[in-house]
């Protein structure tokens, strides 16, 4: 299993996901449901250092997980939304254009045709 990271990482990743999602938004982030949670949750947030007993540390460590992956979920949606408007079908594409997108040029014809 990978190493989580610090919860200082992890809420501030938060953070800019929720801004990159409601950036079309009417709204400023700060207004929406998800922050006032995540900046509820004792753990994610850089001031709630604070001694525990063991049992909720480990109820901390979870809740950083489930921070985590959260985060890692926002993350791909956004990314997936990215590569579904760039690549998704715009019609019938020519080879040199199909060419293009992967990065590659078709060879010339001899005798100078194309």
């Amino acid at each position: 299993m990978a190493a989580l990271g610090s919860p200082v990482r992890t809420f501030r990743g938060l953070l800019r996901e929720l801004r990159h999602a409601s950036g079309r938004a009417c709204r400023p982030y700060r207004d929406t449901p998800a922050y006032r949670h995540i900046v509820k949750c004792p753990g994610l947030v850089p001031s709630s250092r604070q001694v525990t007993s063991e049992k909720l540390c480990r109820a901390q460590q979870e809740l950083h997980f489930q921070a985590a992956t959260y985060l890692c979920l926002l993350r791909s949606v956004r990314e997936h939304a990215a590569l579904h408007q760039e690549y998704h079908g715009k019609g019938e594409r020519s080879p040199e254009e199909v060419a293009g997108l992967v990065g590659f040029r078709l060879p010339q014809q001899p005798g100078g045709k194309g």
